[in-house]
C-alpha cells in the first residue's frame, strides 16, 4: 500500500485579526460555544482543522479565524494576518474600545508515534475539561480539532488545538481577550 502524499498545510495556515463579527454561512461549522460575562460575549466555532473566536464588549467585536483555507475568506475588515509555521506571537489594542488581543502559535510535525501519543493525551485533557471537541479521521488516521475556553472577571483564555495526522501536525494558539481598564 502506498502511503498518500503529505501536503504541508503549514504553508497555507493562518491567523487572521478582523475587527467585526464573521458570518458562519462562511464555514462548515462542526461545534459552537457562547459565553457572556461583565458586559462582554464570547463566542467559539470550531471546524475541522480550524475555528473562530469572537469577542464582543463596549463597541468593539474582536474575531480571530484559524484556517488552512486561502480563498473566500472575507477580507473586510482585517486587522491583521500571518502564517502559523513556526512560532509566533501577536498583540493589539483596539483604539475604538476597551479591547486587547494577544496570541502565541506554535506549530510541530511529528513522527506518527509522537502524533498519536499527542492525539491521546490532548483528547483525554479535553475530555477532562470538557472543552469544545470534533474528532475525524483523515486517510491516515485520526485527527482532532479543540477548544478549551477558560473565563475569568476581564478576559477570556482559550488555547486551540489542530491535529493532522495525515501530515503529523501539531497548530496550538493560545488567545487573550483582555478588557481594559
Amino acid at each position: 500500500m502506498e502511503t498518500p502524499a503529505k501536503v504541508n498545510s503549514l504553508q497555507t495556515y493562518q491567523v487572521v485579526l478582523y475587527d467585526r463579527a464573521l458570518h458562519p454561512e462562511f464555514f462548515d461549522l462542526k461545534a459552537r460555544r457562547v459565553d457572556q460575562l461583565n458586559g462582554f460575549e464570547f463566542e467559539a466555532w470550531l471546524m475541522r482543522g480550524g475555528h473562530v473566536l469572537r469577542f464582543e464588549l463596549g463597541g468593539v467585536c474582536a474575531c480571530e479565524l484559524v484556517t488552512d483555507q486561502e480563498r473566500g475568506l472575507p477580507d473586510a475588515g482585517v486587522v491583521a494576518a500571518f502564517l502559523c509555521a513556526g512560532e509566533r506571537d501577536y498583540d493589539h489594542t483596539f483604539k475604538s474600545g476597551p479591547v486587547n488581543y494577544i496570541t502565541t502559535v506554535q506549530t510541530e510535525t511529528l513522527a506518527e508515534n509522537l502524533y498519536l501519543s499527542t492525539f491521546e493525551e490532548l483528547l483525554a485533557f479535553g475530555r477532562e475539561g470538557e472543552a469544545v471537541i470534533h474528532q475525524w479521521e483523515d486517510e491516515v488516521g485520526p485527527c482532532l480539532s479543540m477548544l478549551d475556553t477558560q473565563r475569568y472577571s476581564r478576559e477570556m483564555h482559550v488555547q486551540a488545538y489542530h491535529l493532522l495526522a495525515n501530515q503529523g501536525v501539531v497548530l496550538r494558539t493560545q488567545t487573550i481577550f483582555e478588557q481594559r481598564r
